[in-house]
């Protein structure tokens, strides 16, 4: 069965959190990302004309705090996919979906729905969840051990599986959900969507090779990385499936390099809104594993640039070389985030694009 949104041999590149004020940088600038619906529209159609693959949402119901209280307003994940589906030709859109928090048959007909609307062009991203004071905020108790959360993760996308597929009215007991005589018309015309997860621990990346076509994950850099790719890899072909990686990354890229430094000296370190960076990286290290110990020790201002992701930092030459070393890794794609994505996206188009499809990553679009 062929899937379109990920149907390709091509190095993907989407883009990542625009939905959420200030993207993935925890910064004070004036230039910051508003993440208002007019920018998201007028991002999902220069990406649809451009060729970026696809775009990818931060479910987030509270912010951070700091003195921008990072993230403090974020665009829901499906009706922000359901508007830029309708307003693009090209452009594959997944919506993020936290398992504590949404029903599993509500969001299997939502997203059938929208397939509807653009069909192959939807797909999903599953979150188990770590984020206390959000399960707080809902009412809901956090499980401390990430086996419980992703025992409730997979229930959820066996409820979800379950209903894209053909099939009548049927009961589906479980452990967190026990529906009876539950049914989901219609379908999503391929028979099911692409999924993705979010998982950077053991767990998140067994969850993704059992599941997942792609799982998207937090990597140190591509050294590091390679490693991470082979284990996902040989994981999912014990199960007897294909899953592909793909890691975050925020990008700036200017002119020469000196610029680009100076840029991200600017807005991530003279400007960082630390107090949000702090409160972001305590909660990463209390309830989730995305992060080693050792990694939020070093990434203090990685998360200021880019919620802790890869950066990509210099002239057009060295981003497209970086991204080329983690393709060489194995890496399916990244996802790219900048300060002022619909400005930086435009010159990230007309300069490294064109690089990588020189080096053989990706055909013209």
């Amino acid at each position: 069965m062929s899937i379109p949104i990920l149907d390709t041999t091509d190095f993907r590149l989407g883009l990542f959190s625009s939905n959420c004020s200030g993207g993935l940088a925890v910064t004070t600038v004036p230039e910051r990302w508003s993440a208002s619906w007019q920018d998201n529209l007028r991002l999902g159609r220069l990406a649809d004309e451009v060729g970026i693959d696809f775009m990818l949402p931060i479910a987030r119901w509270i912010g951070y705090g700091g003195a921008t209280n990072f993230h403090e307003s974020v665009l829901e994940p499906v009706p922000w996919a359901a508007g830029l589906l309708s307003n693009t030709s090209r452009l594959n859109v997944f919506t993020t979906i936290h398992t504590a928090f949404n029903h599993p048959a509500v969001t299997a007909k939502q997203l059938a729905t929208i397939d509807q609307m653009a069909p192959g062009r939807i797909g999903l991203n599953v979150v188990a969840g770590w984020n206390e004071p959000e399960y707080r905020a809902m009412g809901v108790d956090l499980p401390q051990d990430h086996d419980s959360r992703y025992a409730l993760a997979q229930e959820w996308i066996d409820v979800v599986t379950t209903l894209w597929a053909p099939g009548e009215r049927t009961d589906l007991p479980g452990r967190f959900w026990n529906l009876q005589g539950v049914e989901s018309v219609p379908k999503p015309a391929a028979g099911r969507l692409p999924i993705l997860n979010a998982g950077s621990s053991k767990q998140g990346r067994e969850y993704a090779a059992r599941n997942a076509d792609f799982v998207f994950t937090i990597v140190a850099g591509p050294e590091d990385g390679a490693q991470v790719v082979d284990t996902v890899k040989a994981d999912a072909a014990a199960k007897g499936r294909t899953t592909g990686v793909m890691t975050p990354s925020h990008v700036v890229c200017r002119p020469t390099a000196k610029e680009a430094e100076e840029y991200l000296h600017y807005y991530a370190d003279e400007n960082a809104d630390w107090d949000a960076v702090d409160n972001l990286m305590r909660l990463q290290g209390l309830h989730a594993q995305s992060f080693t110990p050792e990694m939020l020790e070093m990434f203090r201002s990685r998360f200021a640039a880019g919620h802790g992701t890869c950066p990509l930092i210099g002239s057009p030459d060295d981003v497209a070389d970086e991204i080329e070393r983690y393709a060489k890794a194995g890496f399916g794609g990244m996802t790219l985030a900048f300060v002022d994505y619909v400005g930086e996206l435009e010159y990230f188009a007309q300069e490294v694009m064109p690089r990588l499809e020189a080096k053989g990553l990706r055909a013209p679009r």
